[in-house]
C-alpha cells in the first residue's frame, strides 16, 4: 500500500505532465534559444509626390516580415517639399534608434542648421538606409556644384529623373553580403534618378545599376544607365545603405525590393546573418 506522500506525490507529477502535454513544443524552445532582440529602426517619411500614407505600411510590414526589426514610423502628411518632418525638432530625435530609415522629400529643407541637427547622429554612428527622394532632400547651399553635406551621407548626388518607364536592374559586386543569391529584374514604370556628378563618391561602392529606355517628346528614343544601389561609408563612422528605387506602390511591395531594402538594413547594422533574417 502507498502512503499519503507517495499519492500525492503521483498526483502532483500526473498533474504537472498533463499541463506540459498541452503546451506546443515551440513554447519550450526558450529553454534552448536565446530571444533575439529587435533592431530598432526608426522610419521617416512624408512629403512632397509620393503616397506615403500607403509606402510607410508596406515598409515597416515588409522589412518585420523578413527580419527581427521593429520599424517606428515617423509620418509626415505634409505634401510639400519644405515642411521639416516634426521628428526632427528636436535635438534628440534619433535616440533609442539603432537605425535610421530617409524616405522623405524634402528638397527645400535647406537650413544647414537643421541639415546638421539631421546628420549628427549618423555623424557619431548610427546607421543609415536611404530610399527613393532621401537622394533628393536637403538641398543646402552649394547644391548641385559642390559635395553638401547631405551628398556626403548619401555618397552619390542626383538633380532629378526622366519620365517613367521600366528600369531594368542587373547587380554587380554579386560576392557583397547585401546582394548575394539575390536576382536582377525589371521593374514597372519608374522613376530612373540620374547620377548627376557621373559617379559616387570614394568613400561609395555601387551594387545594382539601372538601364531605362525612354522618348523625348520628338518620339527620339534615348536609353540611361546609372547606379540605383549602392553603399556608402560615411566618414569611417556610420554605414549607409541607399537605393533610388522606390517610387511606386506597386514597386515599393514587390517582394525583390523589400528583399533588398531588408538585407540593406540588416547590413548597415552588422546583423546581416541567419539570426536576424527571418526563415522563408
Amino acid at each position: 500500500m502507498k502512503s499519503l506522500f507517495q499519492v500525492r506525490t503521483m498526483l502532483v507529477a500526473t498533474f504537472f505532465l498533463a499541463v506540459l502535454s498541452n503546451i506546443p513544443c515551440g513554447n519550450l524552445a526558450w529553454a534552448d534559444e536565446p530571444k533575439i532582440k529587435p533592431i530598432r529602426a526608426l522610419l521617416v517619411l512624408g512629403g512632397c509626390c509620393h503616397d506615403y500614407g500607403v509606402q510607410k505600411d508596406i515598409l515597416s510590414k515588409g522589412i518585420s516580415e523578413r527580419a527581427h526589426v521593429e520599424v517606428v514610423i515617423a509620418f509626415d502628411p505634409d505634401k510639400t517639399t519644405g515642411h521639416l518632418n516634426p521628428i526632427y525638432e528636436s535635438p534628440t530625435w534619433a535616440n533609442g534608434f539603432d537605425v535610421v530609415i530617409h524616405d522623405e522629400c524634402s528638397a527645400d529643407v535647406k537650413d544647414l542648421s537643421i541639415i546638421n541637427r539631421i546628420l549628427e547622429p549618423h555623424r557619431m554612428g548610427l546607421p543609415a538606409v536611404i530610399l527613393h527622394c532621401g537622394m533628393h532632400s536637403f538641398r543646402s547651399e552649394g547644391y548641385p556644384q559642390s559635395v553638401t553635406p547631405w551628398f556626403e551621407l548619401t555618397g552619390l548626388q542626383s538633380t532629378g529623373h526622366g519620365p517613367q518607364a521600366p528600369i531594368e536592374i542587373q547587380y554587380q559586386a554579386n560576392e557583397n553580403p547585401i546582394i548575394k543569391g539575390l536576382t536582377g529584374w525589371t521593374t514597372i514604370n519608374e522613376e530612373l534618378y540620374n547620377n548627376s556628378a557621373g559617379k559616387l563618391l570614394e568613400s561609395a561602392t555601387a551594387l545594382a545599376r539601372g538601364k531605362q529606355t525612354v522618348k523625348n517628346r520628338q518620339g527620339v528614343e534615348s536609353t540611361n544607365d546609372f547606379a540605383i544601389v549602392w553603399t556608402n561609408n560615411y566618414r569611417d563612422r556610420a554605414k549607409v545603405f541607399a537605393t533610388t528605387l522606390g517610387h511606386n506602390n506597386e514597386t515599393v511591395s514587390d517582394a525583390r525590393y523589400l528583399d533588398l531594402v531588408t538585407r540593406g538594413l540588416l547590413w548597415s547594422c552588422d546583423k546581416l546573418n541567419a539570426t536576424y533574417l527571418k526563415a522563408k
